[in-house]
């Protein structure tokens, strides 16, 4: 049965009334977070394990279907395994290491994005978006019963949002009447439309790329097509001026068609109009099943500022970028992984409230990387003139024979974790000789070391990593503490330790902050200098 596009995968927070809703006044929560979907319940999983109470409000009662973000990459995958559901994700996803790219009824060439040894995780995996929620809330759940301070309440809406110097308030409305509450930070993790957006008066400014896009999930059991990323320009059968194929779990893939700016939307969803650009596709002896589909249009938006007071913006609803590339779902991942430990130590004390700041340097430095990437995958897949045609079709000739072309191909370059370059937070780099991959700004890369894999060890605090260096196994820091991780060269069978962390070094000092990225990094252990680094990843100076 084709499932209505507006239905629920899974109803896993079905309303329920809340004390606050009988309360006398407003009741005060440290954190309210506006939004369900991944990005907010994410948010919510780090700060509540980090012991911090938090309150998630959405206006629905579980995950909708269809699925939407489908591309997950290494670096969403270990930000998950540090809040305890990447297994899952891994287990149910989809591995795909191999591309293919097509002009008409030709492959230009393929590409293979299999990671170098070492890695945990794939470079890739295939998962819908249902899932991947489901995976978060079943770990929320799991972290609630051990005692993380976590409240998901569905059906509340919030319809009105008044921001003060020290809190915000909130209006809601639920099945049973509205009532008010308070925050003392608000986080808006409420989608590319965001309600709170609009309610604040704030501006997303970007471009909108006039064309559009419609998503077919189908499932099929018998295919000729096999675990692959395949993209199209201008496809033989002529579904679409291109075309993009997926594979999912559940034998479910997922099939985008360029179809033009000047469409009937509603005639495009007609089930039947589906079929027919599917038929051509595939032909007229493949079975399938309608499963979901939408419409989509190419839009590379983000707001000016991400943080306003005590309300900060997340995910889509502060930044937003076509779905090539991967970029939407694990960029957000990223402001999760940026924000959570940045928050957490405000709350607590051991940061000034400046801290926050670098969240929004940070991420939108990331986001602007993800919007340039998007913004030139989009004007290769949909040329705006003829003559950007026609040269977008000579770099396809060129590329079907010569591979010095083939990088000029853009079917959408896939998502890459953000290095944080020349910001605020990130210290001179001391290492001499230091691999380029691991300077400072930069997410860690895994590696194997003796016990299993080091990012399994890093993240959640800040972390003195050694290599051949001797250091203390503590280090405090006006009420920061940085525990050391000792390795040593000598112990790496493979050479992978000292190829990301060495290089022509003989002994490496790193300072890693929660979020696995390297705030500095020296040859030796200096004293003075780690401390001066700690504070300045705090914001303290």
């Amino acid at each position: 049965m084709f499932q209505d596009r507006y239905s629920l995968a899974f109803r896993l927070y079905p309303y329920e009334r809340s004390s606050d809703q009988d309360s006398a006044s407003p009741v005060r929560h440290p954190v309210v977070i506006m939004g369900g979907g991944p990005i907010g319940v994410a948010t919510a999983l780090d700060l509540g394990l980090q012991g911090i109470p938090v309150v998630v409000l959405d206006d629905h009662e579980g995950i909708g279907m269809g699925s939407r973000a489908i591309c997950f990459a290494k670096r969403t995958l270990e930000i998950a395994d540090r809040y305890g559901c990447g297994q899952p994700m891994l287990d149910k996803g989809v591995v795909w290491n191999l591309g293919k790219v097509f002009h008409d009824d030709r492959k230009i060439f393929e590409f293979n994005l299999l990671p170098e040894e070492g890695h945990k995780y794939p470079a890739f995996i295939n998962l819908q978006q249902p899932y991947f929620e489901k995976f978060i809330v079943d770990r929320v759940r799991e972290a609630q019963a051990a005692g993380a301070p976590i409240e998901l309440r569905g059906k509340n809406r919030v319809d009105a949002v008044q921001v003060h110097d020290d809190h915000v308030t909130l209006e809601i409305t639920t099945p049973e009447g509205p009532y008010t509450l308070e925050a003392d930070w608000l986080i808006g993790a409420d989608g590319a439309s965001s309600p709170l957006r609009g309610m604040m008066g704030l501006n997303f400014e970007g471009r909108v790329f006039k064309d559009s896009f419609l998503i077919a999930d189908i499932r099929m059991l018998n295919t000729q097509f096999p675990t692959e990323r395949w993209f199209w320009f201008e496809p033989h059968f002529k579904s679409g001026a291109s075309t993009l194929l997926h594979k999912q779990p559940d034998d479910t893939w997922r099939i985008d068609f360029q179809i033009g700016w000047d469409v009937d939307r509603k005639e495009e969803l007609k089930e039947e109009n589906i079929r027919r650009r599917l038929d051509a596709m595939l032909g007229p002896d493949v079975e399938y099943e309608m499963v979901w589909s939408s419409i989509y249009t190419f839009q590379c938006k983000r707001m000016d500022q991400f943080r306003h007071g005590r309300v900060i913006f997340a995910g889509d609803a502060a930044h937003q970028v076509s779905p090539f590339g991967a970029r939407g779902a694990n960029s957000g991942l990223q402001d999760v992984d940026n924000l959570g430990w940045k928050l957490g130590m405000v709350i607590k004390g051991q940061a000034p409230d400046r801290l926050l700041d670098t969240y929004h340097e940070e991420r939108a430095y990331g986001a602007d990387e993800n919007i340039l990437n998007s913004t030139r995958a989009t004007d290769f897949i949909t040329p705006k003139t003829a003559i950007s045609h026609v040269f977008r079709n000579a770099v396809l000739d060129l590329a079907e024979r010569h591979a010095f072309a083939r990088p000029l191909v853009n079917s959408g370059r896939l998502s890459v974790p953000c290095t944080y370059d020349g910001l605020s937070l990130n210290s001179e780099d001391a290492l001499t000789g230091g691999p380029a991959r691991t300077r400072p700004g930069s997410p860690c890369p895994d590696a194997p070391v003796a016990d299993g894999y080091l990012l399994s060890q890093l993240g959640g605090d800040f972390i003195l990593l050694t290599f051949d260096a001797d250091a203390p196994e503590t280090l405090t820091e006006d009420g920061i503490t940085a525990r050391r991780l000792g390795l040593s060269a000598t112990d790496d069978a493979t050479g992978v330790l000292a190829e990301r962390y060495l290089g022509q070094a003989t002994s490496a000092v790193y300072l890693i902050r929660p979020d696995q990225h390297v705030a500095a990094r020296w040859d030796r252990y200096d004293e003075s200098a780690i401390r001066a680094a700690l504070r300045k990843a705090c914001a303290k100076e």
